[in-house]
């Protein structure tokens, strides 16, 4: 017993995050706690950014085309991949919330299964999604756009399927990694695929003259460039303590993980969809096509903004989940009988 505790001990003299002395000022305490945080959080935001300049980009060369192109892929990507984004992004906190949990409590064994269950969830509810792509045409018109705009859209969305499969593996991926604190990791896979997307619209739209299907393709491309990044670094030794290879145990507790996942899911899309409906009301417009063009590019330049705020508050929480839990793991194994239960979905 007394060798159990020593050991527990000597596990929490190494934090996971720098914990100041006591006996320090509050500015002192202040300054150490931001530099922490601004560790973690520059290149969280740098990923944000990054990945939705890619977007940004794709955009622009579609503007070069013809109002038509830039009011289709702009109804596709700000109206409906922004449907499937925000709720695969909302159902990928639930492994944020896990992962964050288990590292906290250094059960480090079970995030690759988690990483596991978490790609198979999202990944059926990516397929289930894909008729919004395939029958994006009629719903478009149902709606009241022009059929014009319309047809032109379903062209660009059926092409925007693969971006679309990418996100159960890029948002469930880029969590795991985060959990550990290898934002730099991702960061940099960011910034690679970005450069990369630069090279490849440019000889798609430019150089071939695909048009707005190459401008579509090369998003899908860019952003699975990302997830094989991400990918290899977990397979291939980047995460050795928490990747201990594929599971059958990834089977287990799959409706467990998405009934967790649900409500985060329509929660995240309903905050990130809404503002976008100005979008389909900007379609009953007269010259309807300059007016999508022109609202879809001060919606894209907002969100783009608002990804700075957002990569500041996931590394934010990312550190209080990883310092509470550290302090359950050392109460649990070094409070004398007092047991704190860490995650209430399997971890033990």
């Amino acid at each position: 017993m007394v060798g159990i505790i020593n050991q527990a001990q000597a596990q929490a003299e190494t934090p996971l995050l720098h914990q100041p002395n006591n006996h320090t000022t509050l500015i002192q305490r202040s300054c150490s706690e931001s530099r922490t945080l601004w560790q973690i959080a520059a290149p969280s935001i740098f990923t944000r950014l990054a990945m939705f300049s890619i977007t940004i980009i794709t955009q622009s060369l579609a503007g070069h085309l013809s109002d038509i192109d830039l009011a289709a892929f702009s109804l596709s990507c700000t109206f409906l991949i922004s449907i499937t984004f925000g709720f695969l992004l909302g159902m990928a906190s639930a492994l944020e919330t896990l992962c964050g949990q288990a590292y906290g409590a250094r059960k480090h064994h079970i995030m690759g299964i988690y990483l596991q269950r978490s790609c198979l969830v999202l990944f059926v509810s990516s397929v289930l999604m894909i008729p919004i792509f395939v029958f994006a045409s009629p719903i478009l018109k149902f709606i009241g756009q022009p059929p014009a705009v319309a047809e032109r859209t379903a062209l660009v969305a059926v092409w925007l399927i693969p971006f679309h499969l990418s996100f159960p593996f890029q948002f469930s991926l880029q969590r795991f990694l985060q959990c550990q604190l290898k934002t730099r990791v991702v960061a940099w896979i960011a910034g690679v695929s970005l450069a990369i997307h630069v090279a490849v619209s440019l000889v798609f739209v430019s150089k071939m003259k695909v048009g707005v299907v190459g401008a579509a393709l090369s998003i899908g491309f860019s952003w699975w460039v990302s997830v094989v990044g991400m990918l290899c670094y977990t397979l291939f030794g980047g995460c050795k303590d928490t990747w201990t290879g594929f599971s059958s145990e990834a089977f287990v507790g799959l409706w467990e993980f998405f009934k967790l996942s649900l409500a985060s899911g329509f929660m995240l899309l309903l905050e990130n969809f809404y503002y976008r409906l100005l979008l389909i009301m900007s379609g009953y417009m007269n010259n309807s096509e300059v007016a999508i063009d022109a609202l879809s590019v001060c919606v894209t330049i907002y969100a783009w903004e608002s990804m700075i705020p957002l990569g500041f508050l996931a590394a934010s929480g990312q550190c209080e989940r990883s310092k509470i839990c550290n302090s359950n793991f050392i109460a649990k194994h070094c409070g004398g009988g007092i047991h704190i239960l860490v995650d209430n979905h399997g971890l033990q």
